[in-house]
């Protein structure tokens, strides 16, 4: 079994960024103004009153200040509440594979590869813009690489279980290296008139090279000692847009279409299987607790990460050792464990160890245990 080692990795931001006093100012006015128009429902019980929200409710229950955004025209038009991205010609690059290219481009370059060197493209992530032909397979084209491109759907575990993909493939010596691109164009999918969803995605793209330790020459590597998966069916996070909704007459953008959670389950449950499984994860590859230096954990929500950090180290983390990064980029799917990666990993030294680990909807747990080479 060859040795897999992580080369290179990306990351990508659009420049425009939405705040949490933006979002509440228009979901406010949108709120305020139905209402309004429906005061005689409301007062007879007929109808509920759309709640009101504020920046301080959003930062105390999630963490988030601010999130990026590819397109921010109309999120915050309370007559439309969602981007205006234009539609592209079929000749035209994908607004997804655009933004698959840029991470993709940094992780090739800091892990001195070039499109020969590579045999397999992955885009894995929450949501692709369509079902064919694959976002991947335009990457690969794009990039000049030869041999096979795939796309993969795990919501928020997306990006671990692609990188337990490439793995899988460069152990048994069926690609020298591995491209994993994680291009999450979320915003599209955020239901902005709901006052529990409506500030918790952010759009970003992250990227990773995977290779044999054989041929590695990356200034900043890391071994994987070990990548495990696991999912166990819920209904508590959801999105249930998909092309059968053409066939079921009903409104394919329709409130239970897009994104929506039963947050307060989504926690009880999720936060004790994540514990669980890094705890046996750790101790497969022959690790204590004490021996991780750095955990990247999946960016959801500060109070999962802290109470997930807390039942592992039986304290409160440091921002050095379990870094948060959602105040700024919110919750990018798949992307925010590989951000906190990107953004905090060059201080380790040689022998130090850290895990990579998302978990999200389905639900679906992944992760990996990496060391500095």
């Amino acid at each position: 079994m060859n040795q897999v080692v992580i080369s290179g990795a990306g990351l990508w931001k659009p420049r425009h960024v939405v705040t949490n006093e933006e979002l509440v100012e228009a979901y406010n006015a949108y709120a305020s103004r139905e209402n309004a128009a429906n005061a005689d429902a409301i007062a007879a019980g007929e109808k509920e009153e759309i709640p009101l929200s504020s920046a301080e409710f959003i930062e105390k229950a999630s963490g988030i200040q601010r999130r990026y955004a590819y397109v921010k025209d109309g999120i915050l038009d309370v007559d439309r509440m969602r981007p205006r991205i234009p539609r592209r010609a079929e000749s035209e690059l994908s607004h997804q594979a655009e933004i698959a290219l840029h991470a993709a481009r940094q992780a090739m370059d800091r892990a001195q590869k070039a499109a020969e060197d590579i045999d397999l493209v992955i885009v894995s992530c929450a949501y692709t813009e369509r079902s064919y032909p694959a976002i991947a397979i335009e990457v690969q084209h794009e990039l000049g690489i030869t041999g096979t491109g795939f796309d993969m759907l795990v919501a928020c575990s997306a990006a671990t279980f692609a990188l337990q993909r490439a793995c899988d493939a460069i152990a048994a010596g069926s690609a020298r290296a591995v491209l994993v691109i994680n291009p999450e164009l979320t915003s599209p999918q955020v239901n902005y008139r709901d006052r529990d969803s409506h500030f918790i995605f952010g759009d970003v793209s992250t990227a990773m090279v995977l290779e044999n330790a054989d041929t590695c020459t990356s200034s900043h590597a890391y071994d994987v000692l070990g990548s495990r998966s696991q999912t166990v069916f819920s209904n508590n996070i959801r999105s249930n847009f998909g092309y059968v909704a053409y066939a079921q007459d009903v409104d394919p953008y329709c409130e239970e279409n897009l994104f929506h959670q039963n947050g307060r389950s989504v926690f009880k449950e999720v936060c004790p299987m994540a514990a669980e499984h890094l705890q046996d994860q750790i101790e497969r590859v022959g690790l204590n607790v004490t021996d991780v230096k750095r955990w990247w954990l999946h960016q959801a929500n500060i109070n999962m990460n802290l109470l997930i950090a807390r039942r592992l180290l039986g304290r409160d983390a440091t921002q050095e050792e379990a870094p948060i990064v959602l105040d700024e980029f919110a919750n990018t799917a798949s992307a925010g464990s590989i951000i906190a990666f990107c953004l905090n990993h060059e201080d380790l030294v040689t022998g130090d160890c850290g895990v990579i680990c998302s978990f999200g909807a389905g639900y679906s747990i992944g992760s990996l245990v990496l060391r500095k080479r």
